[in-house]
């Protein structure tokens, strides 16, 4: 046994006792206050402290045993006081008919105070004429009975009259505003005048009369102890005696009795949410239907999905596309209670009466379903192989070959336009027989890629022009070269002639005569496998320069605008259910439904409106492909260009997209070149920030000077319009009048009021006129 001279104590070793050990010494360090320490000194200190330690572990023990017991039960106080002061317990249908019981009450008060004046006349008039027939009249008093007889008479007129009217109850129906007004005011009456003041007379009681306070807790606490055991269901009440009348009765269907509904079926919608079962969830959405005007034949049980419901619905009458209708869609999501794009409609192309609903509950898209990009080897595919670019909301792999197809992606900025492009970019450079080639009048496009691009001409219109004009001219020649090798009406890919997959984003921004040769591409590259993929943030002609994307033979659609998806897809394109128009844009903080696209046109692909979602590929993973890719070696285009007899020009256009210049470039009809003025060139880039409109007033011109140059051109901010307006003219003028530049304001006369302004032929003309 060791003793205490063996450890380190806090006291002088003279004050241990020889013969004590170990035991001594384990006492000596329990010891809760330093200092010399006695054999002698009392322990009345030490129980006592002991023995309240014992009493506070056992207060609180006892504490948190009834707070347990208590706390659930005031939780579901707290919710049951909520409940009843929000009235929650009172369905839609409940304040429905006390809106139009309302209506009623008033229609029978009416009659009633209509019937109750007539009674009253009368008897007035008995007892004149009783009084009459005993004392006889005088003049006075015939004269009072002769207004007593009109009265009577127009009283009873009245009475007659709205006894022919009838009680109409589909003339005071409330909208699903108004029951939600009327809900809102009912739960603001009951909390200022039920909830505030309890809440303020138990204040005021613990305030003035504490010890009441405190002698009603052990009530409290016996009453949330019992509650917690038993606690109320909070759930929606049947509808009470007084609101079953047949004139309640929800519009169109049979008078409802006390005695029960009358109907065969109750016709009631009830919010998706309610249904547990695939029946119940196809019933949900037959009653939502039908209330909406749908003649519905067959709803088949729904099908369980990830993000809510699948039901396939026939009709005997009618048409499912009449369910992508605005009223009725509007309506569906009311009476369902889903988020504003919770329904998407898929048409049935081999059964015109059918269709399929699907009920979106929550994201379709979650990251076990999408899946991770999948890592393509450098030159261990074709450019005919189908690639896996992403997953349909059904779990159906988005999976297409990128051989043959000319492409236009449409989508918003923020709807992931440019990521879906680097997509495809991304599997191109997989290849062993496609090169890529990317063009961005505005931006880089997909020049994550980095090395592993083949061409690459960005934010120059000169060199884009020149890069279209050299594909054109490839074109004629990879035309004669395919009759030569006998190889059909299409060009035959392979590693010695691989194909060239031009990628080009921000179409609208192109300049004119960039567009011209991008359309004249678009028509002739197919065969010769010169192939166009397009983004744009505008599907419609005004943007395009031409109605060509319809022609294209595959166009994908992000969020965008519904005239886009009708030009592009056709007039019926929405109520075939392709609602792109639903699909929210990312925005800088939240990346809603960004990537996510409709689809016409993919091979290999049925062309069915169902919502894709596209992988991202981050640009720290396309760069480290991209150098692996280069590193292993791109497609040699050295041999298809040499026999097409345009390798020279391809190594001067690639020297050329290097440094920047092109050499004995024409002007064009952009707005770059080295004879334009600074002034001339900042007029012409707000048309081109503004999509290039017919005009631009002088308001809207100084809005891009000012973002450009705020201390030039925001100098006269503290006037009024008419003041700023007038001295940016005259500066503006100054401007061009010493760059020798022949250009003019000029009033626009297509707005009202006339405003100044310059028109784009004019400031393209004064462009060429400078070239």
């Amino acid at each position: 046994m060791s003793t205490a001279e063996d450890r380190p104590t806090r006291r002088p070793q003279s004050e241990v006792a020889p013969h004590e050990g170990e035991w001594v010494w384990a006492e000596l360090v329990d010891d809760d206050e330093p200092g010399p320490h006695h054999d002698d000194a009392p322990d009345g200190p030490t129980r006592a402290r002991q023995g309240a330690q014992r009493a506070a572990h056992c207060a609180r023990t006892v504490i948190g045993f009834i707070a347990g017991h208590t706390g659930p039960g005031l939780r579901h106080a707290w919710a049951l006081t909520l409940h009843w002061t929000s009235a929650a317990y009172m369905s839609d249908e409940e304040l429905r008919r006390r809106l139009v019981k309302r209506h009623l009450d008033e229609y029978t008060h009416q009659r009633d105070d209509a019937s109750a004046g007539v009674q009253q006349v009368n008897k007035k008039l008995k007892k004149l004429t009783a009084d009459a027939a005993a004392f006889g009249l005088d003049s006075a008093e015939k004269q009072q009975m002769r207004d007593l007889m009109s009265e009577l008479r127009r009283r009873r007129a009245g009475l007659t009259a709205l006894e022919k009217i009838p009680f109409d109850p589909t003339q005071v129906q409330p909208t699903p505003e108004q029951i939600r007004r009327a809900r809102s005011v009912m739960a603001l009456q009951r909390a200022a005048l039920g909830a505030l003041p309890a809440a303020l007379g138990i204040s005021a009681l613990a305030v003035t009369t504490p010890l009441a306070l405190l002698l009603a807790l052990p009530l409290v606490a016996a009453g949330a102890w019992w509650l917690g055991q038993h606690p109320v269901e909070l759930t929606q009440r049947a509808l009470p005696a007084d609101l079953i009348h047949p004139l309640l009765a929800p519009p169109g269907t049979t008078a409802v009795t006390s005695e029960g509904p009358t109907l065969e079926d109750d016709l009631k919608p009830y919010p998706i949410a309610q249904a547990t079962t695939p029946e119940e969830a196809a019933e949900a959405l037959r009653r939502a239907i039908i209330h909406e005007g749908g003649d519905v034949e067959q709803v088949e049980p729904a099908l369980k999905e990830p993000w809510g419901w699948s039901v396939r619905v026939s009709f005997t009458t009618g048409s499912p596309d009449d369910l992508n209708k605005d009223e009725t869609y509007k309506g569906l999501i009311t009476l369902l209670k889903v988020r504003r794009n919770g329904l998407l409609i898929e048409g049935d192309p081999d059964f015109g009466d059918s269709c399929t609903v699907r009920i979106i509950m929550h994201d379709p898209f979650t990251p076990d379903l999408v899946g991770t990009v999948p890592y393509r080897a450098p030159l261990s595919g074709s450019i005919t192989d189908a690639f896996d670019f992403g997953v349909a909301m059904d779990a159906t792999p988005l999976t297409f070959a990128l051989a043959g197809l000319m492409l236009l992606m449409v989508a918003d900025s923020g709807g992931a336009k440019s990521g879906i492009m680097l997509a495809m970019a991304e599997a191109t450079t997989s290849t062993r027989d496609a090169v890529v080639v990317n063009l961005d009048p505005v931006g880089t496009g997909v020049g994550d890629l980095g090395p592993a691009i083949t061409l690459d001409a960005c934010m120059d219109d000169d060199l884009i022009c020149a890069v279209l004009e050299f594909f054109l001219t490839l074109c004629s020649a990879r035309a004669r070269q395919r009759a030569a090798y006998r190889w059909g009406n299409k060009w035959r890919v392979s590693h010695e002639h691989p194909a060239f997959c031009l990628f080009i984003d921000e179409w609208p921004q192109l300049s004119a005569k960039a567009k011209a040769l991008l359309i004249r591409l678009l028509l002739l590259g197919r065969k010769e496998a010169i192939w166009v993929f397009g983004g744009s943030q505008f599907g419609t002609k005004d943007y395009l320069g031409e109605a060509i994307g319809p022609k294209l033979s595959a166009k994908m659609l992000g969020a965008c605008r519904r005239v886009d998806i009708t030009e592009l897809l056709g007039g019926g394109a929405l109520a075939e259910g392709y609602r792109a128009d639903l699909i929210r844009a990312a925005t800088h903080t939240e990346c809603n439904d960004a990537g996510q696209i409709y689809a016409q046109g993919l091979p290999g692909m049925p062309d069915r409106p169902v919502r894709y979602q596209v992988r991202e590929i981050l640009p720290d993973y396309a760069a480290m492909v991209g150098d692996e890719r280069a590193a292993a070696g791109l497609p040699d285009v050295t041999r298809t260009l040499t026999e097409a007899g345009l390798l020279d020009d391809w190594l001067e256009l690639q020297a050329a997209c290097a440094t920047g210049t092109v050499a004995d470039a024409g002007g064009g009809e952009g707005v770059e070149g080295d004879n334009a003025p600074a002034i001339l060139l900042a007029i012409a880039e707000a048309f081109i920030r503004e999509s290039e409109p017919p005009y631009l007033t002088m308001d809207q011109i100084n809005a891009h000077l000012r973002k450009d140059d705020p201390t030039r051109w925001g100098r006269w901010d503290d006037r009024d319009d008419r003041g700023r307006l007038r001295e940016l003219g005259k500066a503006l003028s100054r401007e061009l009048r010493n760059a020798k530049v022949e250009l003019s304001s000029e009033r626009i006369t297509e707005l009202d009021g006339q405003p100044r302004g310059y028109y784009l032929e004019a400031v393209r003309q004064a462009l060429e006129n400078l070239s």
